[in-house]
């Protein structure tokens, strides 16, 4: 059973040898996935959607509108997967504070990130890779029809630069 600093271990790995990369670090990570057994990269997907889940939030969603310049539900998906994919410090602490991303990121480029779309389908081109068959279900709960916390009015910027002041300053203003 695959425990948490494992799985941040995998994906932290995966981030330093891509150099930052997100595409590299998914072609890292599946490679990585590919030589441990379906059982462990089964517990990797479940902690990866756990993850996921959990960062389905309005708040972390305008944190995303800031840093990109704007963000539908699908580029928001692909945003929570880059956002794992820079390592448990960071996830974690965009959880607490989303604004406190300002501080968290050493830098931002909207070209290359807070997008990594593939991250989030490592886990399942490994197993089938391993197996032959599909990722199956993974037992969790589906993730919500709406994102958690209050919604926000991500076409106003004076809500947003307030809302987020410090990631405002740093990449809009």
């Amino acid at each position: 059973m695959m425990d948490e600093t494992e799985f941040w271990g995998l994906v932290d790995s995966a981030r330093e040898a891509a150099d930052g990369d997100p595409e590299d670090q998914s072609d890292l990570l599946v490679e990585q996935l590919s030589r441990l057994d379906p059982d462990a990269v089964l517990d990797f997907a479940r902690h990866f959607e756990a993850r996921s889940n959990r960062a389905y939030r309005w708040d972390v969603w305008g944190a995303a509108w800031v840093l990109l310049g704007g963000v539908s539900d699908d580029a928001f998906e692909a945003f929570r997967y880059w956002l794992i994919g820079q390592g448990r410090e960071i996830f974690e602490g965009a959880l607490h504070d989303p604004d406190g991303l300002a501080e968290l990121l050493e830098d931002f480029d909207e070209q290359v990130d807070g997008d990594c779309e593939d991250l989030g389908y490592a886990a399942d081109e490994a197993y089938e890779r391993l197996t032959g068959a599909p990722l199956p279900e993974l037992g969790l709960p589906p993730t919500p029809r709406e994102p958690v916390g209050e919604p926000l009015d991500f076409e106003s910027e004076a809500v947003l630069a307030e809302r987020y002041p410090r990631l405002w300053e740093r990449f809009r203003a």
